[in-house]
């Protein structure tokens, strides 16, 4: 039995089976690569979902220097790098507001429905929010709700009240969804789990004069769009960099891997949530926030974003280049690829995963590259030729 193998049956035997995993064990990382227990090498464009973005066994020295400090205390009390990583994510949003921390994308987008919700009870007793067809918001009951996928609500009904799903990109369809009822309006700038689609500029632009019409809020679901990956440090500025939403989300590689979500609300909606209304034992610790502070500070230094862009644009320039009759479409902004299929996308990452290229698939027929912002072009260069060489395979 390989060291695999072992591993897998310790899974087999006491792990729940929630998960489609494929027949890979990995021990050990490095930048943009990962090696298995038998020690076969991997480049890793899958970027742990969008969640390592400075790679892999960046963060050690920010975690053992923070860990050495002060872990926990809960929030009953303050610690400094807390309110050091709200000011920081309120500057690069650039708009006035406040921020508030929990540990994943699916307890931000949970803070975002509380929010909309005590907004909403104080301005008439609303409580709907509109949400949208092929998105995703996570994986709790209200997150399941909230989600515009058949797929992932069944065996869970009754779903939670209050969420009503509308045609993404379709302005007049969701103008005539608002009713006396509805409270906000939740969207990804790039639906990430349905295929890369991202959204229109005059949608988003349209999207926020209707909330200002109708008094709603206009909230932005940024836990995979968001933290650079686009090229801007937020996923709507790269489409209209004009629009202001009311609410974001983020968690996913805020902190590159450690686990950390956060929500930016604008004034005046920044003390709508009150002590009492919402709270969180482990969010925003100080390891945490330092974390996230350390990758923050990275993604600036080294102009991460502007190597999101470049590389990015590089990147989807040779995937088009390849012209192979299995491609339908290649779409995405910065490093959040897509790369639609005339055929199911996953015969070609287990050939990409045979190969030592690591993909994440996104609905029936697309292929996702989310690697990490610091990306190469070299590094994209062998992507794209173990790529041609997976969709050759398929084509024979």
């Amino acid at each position: 039995m390989t060291r695999s193998q072992e591993i897998i049956g310790l899974f087999d035997k006491y792990v729940m089976p929630t998960y489609g995993r494929y027949p890979l064990v990995f021990v050990r990382g490095e930048g943009a690569r990962v090696w298995d227990a038998e020690g076969k090498e991997y480049l890793d464009f899958g970027g742990g979902i969008a969640v390592n973005v400075l790679g892999h066994a960046a963060l050690a020295s920010a975690l053992a220097q923070q860990a050495n400090v002060l872990v926990h205390t809960s929030n009953l009390y303050y610690t400094e790098p807390q309110g050091l990583l709200a000011k920081r994510l309120v500057e690069m949003v650039g708009i006035p507001g406040k921020c508030f921390f929990c540990n994943s994308g699916a307890e931000a987008n949970e803070a975002l429905y509380k929010l909309a919700r005590k907004f909403g009870n104080e301005s008439g007793g609303r409580y709907e929010i509109l949400t949208f067809i092929e998105s995703f918001h996570g994986r709790t009951l209200a997150g399941i709700s909230a989600t515009g996928q058949e797929n992932v609500k069944k065996g869970f009904e009754p779903m939670v009240d209050g969420f009503r799903h509308v045609p993404f990109n379709d302005l007049d369809a969701v103008a005539k969804a608002v009713g006396p009822k509805t409270a906000a309006i939740l969207v990804e700038p790039i639906q990430g789990e349905s295929g890369i689609q991202p959204a229109k500029a005059e949608f988003l632009r349209g999207l926020r004069r209707l909330c200002d019409d109708k008094r709603l809020l206009l909230m932005f679901d940024e836990v995979q769009c968001g933290i650079g990956r686009t090229g801007e440090f937020c996923g709507f500025q790269s489409i209209a960099p004009d629009v202001q939403p009311d609410a974001i989300a983020w968690a996913k590689g805020l902190a590159g891997g450690f686990p950390i979500g956060a929500i930016w609300a604008r004034t005046p909606y920044a003390d709508v949530l009150q002590p009492g209304s919402h709270a969180s034992t482990f969010g925003g610790t100080p390891l945490a926030c330092a974390v996230a502070l350390a990758v923050l500070d990275t993604i600036q230094q080294k102009k991460l974003m502007q190597n999101a862009r470049d590389v990015g644009n590089y990147f989807m320039s040779q995937l088009r280049g390849l012209k192979a009759p299995t491609i339908k479409e290649v779409r995405g902004l910065g490093l959040m690829i897509g790369v639609e299929l005339t055929v199911e996308a996953k015969g070609v990452i287990a050939r990409l995963m045979e190969s030592g290229l690591l993909t994440i698939p996104a609905g029936a027929t697309v292929v996702r590259f989310l690697p990490p912002l610091n990306i190469t072009r070299a590094e994209v260069d062998e992507a794209v030729h173990k790529f041609r060489e997976a969709l050759r395979q398929t084509a024979a």
